[in-house]
């Protein structure tokens, strides 16, 4: 590796990811509790072969990226730099800060802030073999098989009419291409200015690299190193959550369990309906996900939320959930009680919960128990009620 000449990394963050939805751009989502983009961060800034990073993002992201560089303790970030309209505008805006900011760069690297699962061994292949041959790209074998589809070539004239046919190509004289890329700062600057001078837009680093003269070599990539594009490349993060409740027996009120009235002598005392089955199940939800509690959503100072259904609060919740990108996976819930029995409405309940959350019913399990006439339940002074939950995302 040369010593002598300073690496800078530029991470691409500036597209809007609407193939993946959601409220924010896919690289300031949370995968494992952290934003895609820090994660990403992290591997750059934690190596020695690095001397230089460079964030390029939309244009009303910048002050929240730098917040999260604060706040995150992100090293080696010397500016955040406003990104354009396509990929390619974006990066030359980074370049141009790169030599403005630290013209000692002898070599660049440029990585998607979609990439978060690079790894350090990629990384160092990279810049290896830029050191090597001036440009390189992290590349892995193609594992699928390959067809080819178009209307050129001896291809074409064998088949006229070319619509819907295709043949196939051998896979091993192909590899998909990741990133980090690296070059030469003065290569890709000169491809970057090339480029430009004759509109043209290519789909990665590389193209413009190679359109410029400059062969690009391979480093050695990582299948693991996708880049997160839909709601189906991000890793599932689990998460378990609990909650308790416990109501006493009050006169004049109906008994109401998991959005089901109970037949029975008294009902529970409470700011809402008293529905201790829900509060216990709500509970759970919100922790599992790190949301607090029902008493800091719904406080039983606030008079909205007297006499209110357990139902209403419960939808609620599932929306907070919704917006923190959760999907419930399954509950359980016990409800202890001496009296009444609950066996005959658990059904009703798991359809009342589950048609809430957007559930099938199959995931939403409710049993009854008694306490065997000890303590507050055993002694008929109220109901208790506990429930545990998975959360996805």
């Amino acid at each position: 590796m040369d010593s002598e000449k300073e690496v800078s990394v530029i991470i691409a963050a500036a597209g809007q990811g609407t193939r993946i939805g959601g409220p924010v751009p896919k690289q300031f989502m949370m995968i494992g509790g952290e934003p895609i983009l820090i994660k990403t961060l992290k591997v750059f800034s934690s190596m020695p072969e690095v001397d230089h990073i460079f964030i390029v993002t939309n244009e009303e992201y910048t002050e929240h990226c730098a917040d999260l560089v604060r706040e995150y303790g992100i090293g080696k970030v010397e500016r955040i730099v406003r990104g354009g309209s396509e990929r390619q505008d974006s990066v030359f805006n980074a370049l141009r800060a790169v030599e403005e900011t630290c013209p000692q760069t002898g070599y660049v690297l440029i990585h998607d802030g979609a990439r978060p699962f690079v790894t350090h061994r990629t990384v160092i292949g990279v810049i290896e073999k830029t050191v090597q041959s001036g440009a390189a790209a992290a590349c892995v074998p193609m594992k699928d098989s390959l067809r080819q589809i178009g209307s050129c070539g001896l291809y074409a004239k064998k088949n006229t009419d070319a619509s819907g046919m295709s043949r196939s190509v051998d896979r091993s004289e192909y590899f998909a291409v990741q990133t980090p890329q690296g070059f030469r700062f003065e290569y890709i600057k000169e491809a970057y200015e090339k480029a430009f001078s004759e509109g043209f837009y290519g789909t990665d680093d590389a193209v413009l690299a190679e359109r410029a003269g400059y062969p690009v070599s391979i480093a050695e990539g990582d299948y693991g190193n996708i880049k997160i594009t839909t709601r189906e490349d991000l890793p599932m993060e689990y998460r378990t959550g609990t909650g308790f409740d416990v109501h006493a027996f009050a006169e004049g009120r109906d008994l109401v369990l998991g959005g089901v009235k109970i037949p029975y002598e008294k009902g529970l005392a409470g700011h809402s309906d008293a529905d201790v089955l829900t509060h216990a199940l709500m509970d759970a939800l919100l922790g599992a996900a790190a949301l607090g509690d029902i008493g800091k959503h719904f406080p039983d100072t606030d008079e909205q939320y007297r006499g209110i259904s357990s139902m209403a609060l419960l939808q609620k919740v599932g929306e907070l959930l919704e917006e923190n990108s959760y999907s419930v996976v399954n509950a359980d819930v016990t409800v202890m009680a001496q009296a009444p029995r609950i066996s005959t409405y658990t059904e009703a309940m798991r359809e009342n919960i589950a048609a809430v959350l957007k559930l099938d019913k199959s995931r939403i399990n409710i049993k009854g128990t008694t306490t065997e006439r000890l303590g507050f339940v055993g002694r008929k002074e109220g109901i208790a009620a506990e429930a545990v939950c998975s959360i996805c995302r």
